[in-house]
């Protein structure tokens, strides 16, 4: 079972290696990590690890917040595979077929971002969704720029494509919020397919 899990740790020298000692004791093959952030004396990082057997998400996270000064930030499945190039296979799609840029591009980001499901709103209308999106989606108060929203079920990237008076909406109901760092970087994608794509709409 894949699993990512977000954990802060005090920055310093062998910090991440008693991370690591930790999931191998328990029996986890780590895949990748990602280095979200490292500020005021601690680092925050995403690892995708191969986990053994059916354990859930709560068994994972009370197992690793024994690690002394490790903070378990969020436990999610995750389709995710590491090593690979998502964003440049994305991009690669997108340039071969332009013209269906906009839907590669929803049809992408939740494996792009560690999400469950994404989809773009023209005002209150789905214009398109990607697998496991709702048919329906309100969003209140649309925001003006890259936004990251969190509620008790559900949390949310917005990203406005001005241009197009669109909202692309990414979502994961397990996990943590959205890291900045991952608002970033969808945020960056989005700018370079909407410069790729002709026209920034859903195929006829």
């Amino acid at each position: 079972m894949l699993l990512r899990l977000r954990v802060s740790l005090p920055d310093r020298p062998g910090g991440l290696g008693q991370v690591a000692r930790a999931l191998g004791a328990l029996g986890a093959d780590i895949m990748q990590v990602t280095v979200l952030e490292r500020e005021a004396g601690r680092a925050v990082d995403d690892f995708t690890v191969s986990w053994p057997g059916n354990a859930t998400s709560a068994e994972v996270r009370d197992r690793m917040s024994a690690v002394p000064g490790v903070r378990v930030e969020g436990v999610w499945p995750t389709k995710e595979v590491p090593g690979s190039a998502p964003d440049y296979d994305l991009l690669m799609h997108v340039v071969a077929e332009p013209g269906r840029g906009f839907a590669t591009l929803v049809d992408a980001l939740p494996g792009l971002c560690g999400a469950e499901w994404s989809l773009a709103l023209a005002g209150d209308a789905v214009r398109h969704a990607s697998l496991s999106a709702p048919d329906v989606f309100t969003l209140p108060d649309p925001p003006m720029r890259p936004t990251i929203r969190t509620s008790d079920d559900l949390r949310l990237m917005l990203l406005p494509v001005e241009s197009e008076g669109l909202h692309l909406v990414i979502a994961r109901s397990e996990g943590p919020g959205f890291h900045r760092a991952e608002l970033d970087r969808a945020s960056r994608i989005v700018s370079i397919v909407a410069a790729l794509t002709p026209t920034f709409a859903p195929p006829s």
